[in-house]
Formats: structure tokens, C-alpha cells, sequence
């Protein structure tokens, strides 16, 4: 098996996995890896629970499609990270429940959606910034991560939900997982005294664990 078919297997699994738990429903939802010579990416209108992975689309580095169905609408949001965060191998777009309810609270923090309130958000997470709202498709919602110019490894798209980047398609999806659970616990302790990390368990946090946070 070629490392492009066994990383097709590996998509199809960790899709299953995330609509299987909840994190997607019916065609909702959408997930890139990248290829040495382009990207894989989950196809328009498709469910992550029953994936064919001969389907997956296939584009080449300048975003046209090689191989498979067509994909999804959101592709310029993937384009967008590959293009600004080099390291960048694996992009994650949910519509999981939690998280999308921040992005439609109206006294969310633009600047900082996901405070610091476990050391595993801030090492696997860190700061997630909440991006305008555009229709679902609009090429600006690519144009406004790339305002960005790298510094975020996730986003939350206003009334939409969470984004999220990794550097191989695990850690991606780990990185959604995690986001999802911080999102229920910042949704079940609203309105209760929060004790969050402070500045300097974050960077120890950075020096143990490496200064790719971007908190």
C-alpha cells in the first residue's frame, strides 16, 4: 500500500471516529491532509462516517481537483493555512456542538475564544482566534485567515464553528477533540468563578513543551 492510499485508510478511520462520537453530523464537517504532491480532502456533501477513501479528492498544489469527487466548498479555509503555517499537514473543520456555541455567543472573545483553562488546550490548542462571519464557501473566509499570517493553529468561524490545524492528521484531530471538550466545560461553568491558568503556567508550559504554542 502506498503512503497516499494508507493515509486515505487513515482519514476514512479518524472521520468515522469524530461522526461516530458526535463531533459531525449528517454531511457536516470537512478534513484535509496533506500529500507530497498536493492535498486530500474529504469531498462536497459527504458524511465523515461513511467515507469512500478512492473518493477523496485529490488537488494539486494550486487547488485544482486530480482525482476523486469534487471536494468541499470550504477548501479555500484549508488552502489558506496550508499556504500561511508551513507546518501545516492537516486541517480539521467541524461543526461540533460546543465550540459552535461560542462562536455564536455574543461575548466571546474575539481575540482569545479558548482561555487557558487546561494545560492540554494551551499544548495542543493554544490561542484560538474567532474569525467574521461569511457564508459557508465564501473564498473571503480564506482571505481572512490568511490575515492571520500563520500566528493561529486554529480559529473559530463566527456561527459556524472550529478550524483546526496540526502538522499530520493525529494530531489535528486530537487538537479538535480537545477544543470540543474545553468548549463544553467553558459552556457548563458560564456564569461560575473561573480559575484559569495563569501567565507563567503557560510558559512553562512553552518551555517544556515547545515554543510552537501560540498563546
Amino acid at each position: 500500500m502506498t503512503t497516499e492510499s494508507r493515509l486515505r485508510e487513515h482519514i476514512v478511520r479518524l472521520s468515522k471516529s469524530l461522526f461516530d462520537r458526535g463531533f459531525s453530523v449528517g454531511s457536516a464537517g470537512n478534513i484535509s491532509a496533506a500529500v507530497e504532491d498536493g492535498i486530500l480532502m474529504t469531498p462536497t456533501n459527504s458524511c465523515l462516517g461513511f467515507l469512500d477513501p478512492a473518493r477523496i479528492s485529490k488537488l494539486d498544489r494550486n487547488g485544482n481537483l486530480v482525482s476523486g469527487d469534487k471536494p468541499s466548498k470550504e477548501i479555500f479555509l484549508h488552502r489558506a493555512f496550508y499556504e500561511t503555517r508551513r507546518q501545516t499537514g492537516a486541517v480539521v473543520h467541524l461543526h461540533s456542538t460546543y465550540a459552535t456555541a461560542l462562536s455564536c455567543l455574543a461575548d466571546t472573545d474575539a481575540e482569545d475564544c479558548i482561555p487557558p483553562l487546561t494545560p492540554y488546550v494551551v499544548m495542543r490548542v493554544g490561542r484560538v482566534r474567532l474569525i467574521p462571519y461569511v457564508r459557508p464557501g465564501d473564498e473571503k473566509a480564506g482571505d481572512l485567515i490568511r490575515d492571520l499570517k500563520g500566528a493561529y493553529a486554529a480559529v473559530l468561524l463566527a456561527n459556524h464553528g472550529p478550524v483546526v490545524t496540526g502538522h499530520d492528521i493525529e494530531s489535528a484531530v486530537y487538537a479538535s477533540e480537545e477544543l470540543e471538550e474545553t468548549a463544553k466545560l467553558l459552556v457548563l461553568l458560564r456564569g461560575a468563578p473561573i480559575r484559569l491558568l495563569t501567565d507563567d503556567h503557560v510558559q512553562e508550559l512553552k518551555a517544556v513543551f515547545g515554543e510552537g504554542l501560540k498563546r
